[in-house]
């Protein structure tokens, strides 16, 4: 009964880091710093170990059941029923752990690459905002480039006028010398 209660108690407690991970908020992320210490170091390797003691241990009582199943239903006693109830409850614990437990890698997993990848949307943002910034200070400078252009046209033209009309005084100074 206590292994039952054990099972019970880790489903949970699956089952509420899986509520964590599914919503964001401050709990988020300390489960998600508490994950990232756990895959790190030998953190892999015994949650590996377990989960393939946990399945073999689902396997032996599936096989089990199976062999209490292939009894002729006659000669099973009450005993076997309530046996056969215990195997199949065990097996299904066991194998709605291991469920939880890669629905917990995969909510972990992904939570982690949605991270870098909104990180690197937010470069891509500065990147592109400061290529818009030199785009537009590019086009105001050559806006005042354009300015500053007619503007010399303008004194040019100007100029080019006082020089004819000086040119006119002389020729008509020297006409009359």
């Amino acid at each position: 009964m206590k292994m039952i209660q054990l099972f019970f108690s880790a489903i949970l407690g699956e089952m509420v880091v899986i509520l964590i991970l599914l919503f964001n908020t401050p709990l988020r992320k300390l489960a998600v710093m508490a994950l990232n210490r756990l895959k790190r170091g030998a953190g892999p390797l015994v949650a590996k170990t377990v989960a393939g003691v946990v399945f073999v241990m689902m396997s032996t009582s599936v096989y089990n059941i199976t062999e209490i199943h292939s009894r002729p239903i006659e000669s099973l006693n009450p005993t076997d029923q309530i046996i056969l109830g215990r195997h199949m409850l065990e097996a299904s614990l066991m194998g709605f752990l291991l469920f939880l437990s890669l629905v917990i890698d995969r909510l972990h997993h992904y939570i982690r690459e949605f991270r870098i990848l909104r990180k690197t949307m937010e470069a891509a943002k500065k990147q592109n905002r400061a290529m818009e910034d030199a785009k537009s200070g590019s086009s105001d400078e050559l806006k005042v480039l354009g300015e500053e252009i007619s503007s010399l046209k303008t004194k040019i033209k100007q100029l080019e006028s006082e020089c004819e009309s000086k040119g006119k005084e002389v020729k008509a100074a020297e006409a009359d010398v």
